[in-house]
């Protein structure tokens, strides 16, 4: 089954590179696709504290998308995890998605902290973020998972 999906806008952002670390930095927005979508399609979407962006990694080389095991960033000191263990932008269908904190709407521009991509990335969705929609019970994750996440914002 194929499955075609057109963005229903881009991300503008300071970041123009897939690097690693310090996400927190960056001045990001999305910007709709206004000939499909007006101002009323992100109506109400500042009542929420925060968004879920779905977005393509789309400068991703199809060469390098990962099907199987690999180290976490290429780190040996890590063991090997399966690709739906991780949160790399090598994935099978190169999808990504982030929640991060709504700052303001202008129109058809969202403006957001916290999104983890590039200027010109396509975004497939955005979803308000509920807290009825958290993860329920203990949760948990191993500590390399910590260690990666210690300077990836800030």
């Amino acid at each position: 089954m194929e499955v075609v999906l057109t963005p229903i806008g881009y991300v503008r952002s300071t970041r123009k590179e897939a690097t690693d670390d310090g996400w927190d930095a960056e001045l990001v927005s999305i910007a709709l696709d206004a000939a499909r979508f007006g101002p009323d399609a992100l109506a109400g979407v500042d009542s929420f504290s925060h968004v879920e962006v779905i977005f393509l990694c789309h400068l991703v080389d199809a060469a390098k998308v990962e099907t199987g095991a690999r180290h976490p960033r290429g780190n040996p000191d890590w063991p090997r995890v399966g690709i739906f263990a991780q949160r790399g932008k090598d994935r099978p269908n190169r999808l990504a998605s982030t929640v991060c904190r709504v700052l303001r709407v202008e129109g058809t521009v969202l403006h957001v902290a916290g999104l983890d991509a590039i200027d010109g990335t396509p975004v497939l969705d955005i979803k308000p973020w509920m807290d009825g929609f958290s993860p329920r019970g203990m949760r948990r994750q191993p500590a390399w998972a910590d260690a990666i996440m210690q300077d990836y914002w800030s």
